[in-house]
């Protein structure tokens, strides 16, 4: 796989915190030492970005625009606000996007086509991030265009990629702990396409999905609307169920606290906290864990609190 693919995610990794890791953290481990946080571009940078932008416009430039704009997203704090408001710019990220959809079933899509749209949504993700741009991103509709994305079940590295890349677009928004977005997310099928690539994703995919369930979760609303109905409930506390049993046998330390998180979030609500009590893993109550948590005291206390409330 091309190395510039994970410079085209702004984020979906995640750091021992919990928090989205940087496109340079994601691809080396390690934060980039040449990008420092208070750099502005020169003048003449936001030249060329602007010239970028507008070779997006022209189908014989798009692809080289998209990759180059995909690495300097990072160093560019108005960004999003450029893409945004220059004619045109958004839609032609919506054409690439659906110029793919005959490729998702059946499964046809290849690196190059998995690259250039993961460059895209690179780009949409950061208007996804952006204060200024963020409800309009809400208000346009503009995730659903991602969901055929989430809803495939190819397992080559092209698909997975475009699962992942996806995510980290609905990642950035649940990292802004904005009710709107929780609203928005709430009233389209987020939480069960999470669900399933919780169960069936690559570990960094099921941590990115985990998150945003957390996120989801963490908002007060989300967490009544996971909770409203017994079916809701089950679904989810299923498939923590189901990814604490994985962890048994396949340890992710970040994948845990996440997991562990939405656990006692869930205890938060009454009713769920009385079915939790029926529900809960034994890898919990037998000291599973214990050895893996023992220099990470954050997980450790959420799971000795989880087990104080739900005994």
């Amino acid at each position: 796989m091309n190395p510039n693919l994970l410079q085209g995610m702004l984020s979906g990794g995640f750091n021992m915190g919990g928090g989205l890791l940087s496109a340079g953290q994601m691809s080396s481990g390690i934060s980039n030492p040449y990008v420092h946080a208070d750099h502005r571009p020169e003048r003449h940078d936001l030249a060329q970005i602007w010239t970028l932008v507008h070779e997006l416009t022209n189908p014989d430039k798009r692809e080289t625009a998209l990759l180059d704009l995909s690495k300097k997203r990072e160093i560019v704090p108005d960004l999003a606000p450029i893409l945004w408001s220059s004619f045109g710019t958004i839609a032609c990220l919506l054409q690439e996007i659906v110029s793919i959809y005959p490729l998702l079933s059946p499964p046809k899509l290849k690196a190059p086509a998995s690259n250039r749209v993961c460059n895209a949504l690179a780009l949409l993700q950061c208007v996804a991030s952006h204060s200024d741009t963020r409800s309009l991103f809400l208000s346009a509709h503009i995730p659903l265009y991602l969901y055929p994305f989430l809803n495939t079940t190819s397992k080559t590295r092209p698909f997975e990629y475009l699962r992942l890349t996806s995510l980290g677009v609905i990642g950035a928004l649940v990292k802004m702990d904005d009710s709107e977005v929780i609203n928005f997310l709430l009233q389209t099928e987020i939480i069960p396409l999470c669900l399933r690539i919780m169960e069936t994703g690559s570990e960094l995919s099921k941590t990115v999905a985990t998150f945003i369930v957390q996120k989801i979760l963490l908002d007060d609303m989300g967490l009544a609307y996971i909770c409203a109905t017994y079916e809701r409930f089950y679904a989810v506390s299923t498939v923590l169920s189901n990814m604490i049993s994985m962890l048994v046998e396949q340890p992710s330390q970040r994948l845990l606290k996440h997991t562990v998180r939405c656990y006692l979030r869930l205890s938060d609500h009454p009713k769920s906290r009385e079915a939790l009590k029926l529900c809960m893993p034994e890898a919990f109550r037998n000291g599973t864990f214990d050895n893996y948590l023992k220099d990470d005291m954050t997980t450790k206390r959420w799971l000795n609190q989880l087990l104080d409330i739900v005994h």
